[in-house]
């Protein structure tokens, strides 16, 4: 792990493509801003860990639940 000080105002650049930048500091808060293309997927470590439990549970799914499940959308 890489580990940096930045003072505010300051940046981090990675690769040619994505810039972190210390926009405010309160107390024991860091407001970063970060600039990356649209196509850089950026979430919080919270919300990146359930989106990566979702999609584990989500790959177990049974194929029959997969097929009532297309059965009951072609219904309507």
């Amino acid at each position: 792990m890489l580990v940096l000080t930045r003072k505010l105002g300051e940046s981090i650049a990675i690769d040619d493509h994505i810039k972190i930048i210390v926009v405010q500091i309160k107390g024991k808060q860091v407001r970063l801003g970060i600039k990356a293309p649209k196509e850089t997927k950026i979430h919080r470590e919270e919300v990146y860990e359930a989106i990566q439990g979702q999609n584990t549970e989500a790959s177990k799914a049974d194929l029959s639940d997969i097929e009532k499940l297309f059965k009951e959308l072609n219904k309507k």
